[in-house]
């Protein structure tokens, strides 16, 4: 499937409603764990970690892109800065957050009207090299899907062992 900017934007849009409806009101004992840190994501370090990335990732590497300064270089991107940025916040906070972050991020990416000569401008990611603005767009979009992924796949994993035989016929556990 070739990168259509109306069909990524519906799944940008439908993210944070994905990811409300699967852990509002569950739990600590589902979405965080003593065990959480760089090794082992939480649904509550993905929220954060999804809202990082709204403040520091898509839309300021598209306006590097968009602005063809001399050398159009990402920044890094810390991919664990929500373990420090998320602390002390309730769940229910980050998924706030997060959704207000998406709303405007795409109210920004709309304002743009992007053409199709503009998402094949580059930019320099630091450890990929040249990137087209299409591919970072496509690349949020697949990001996005990952996460949600991510979540039900640790979240299923809570009764890997409670579910006894049935382990077997349940993909999501393997």
């Amino acid at each position: 499937m070739k990168f259509d900017l109306k069909q990524a934007e519906q799944v940008l849009r439908a993210t944070p409603t994905t990811v409300r409806a699967m852990l509002d009101g569950l739990d600590d004992a589902w979405t965080s764990s003593e065990t959480s840190g760089e090794e082992a994501w939480e649904p509550y370090d993905v929220v954060g970690h999804l809202i990082h990335g709204e403040r520091t990732d898509w839309i300021p590497r598209a306006k590097i892109i968009l602005e063809q300064g001399s050398i159009p270089t990402f920044e890094p991107f810390d991919r664990f800065a929500q373990f420090e940025n998320s602390r002390g916040k309730v769940l229910s906070e980050l998924l706030s957050e997060f959704e207000s972050l998406r709303r405007q991020n795409l109210a920004t990416l709309a304002a743009w009207g992007l053409t199709d000569e503009q998402l094949r401008l580059k930019g320099i990611h630091p450890e990929l090299g040249e990137v087209d603005l299409a591919q970072l767009l496509a690349t949020w979009v697949v990001h996005d899907l990952t996460h949600i992924r991510q979540i039900a796949v640790v979240t299923a994993g809570k009764y890997r062992d409670e579910v006894g035989p049935w382990r077997e016929y349940l993909s999501i556990l393997k």
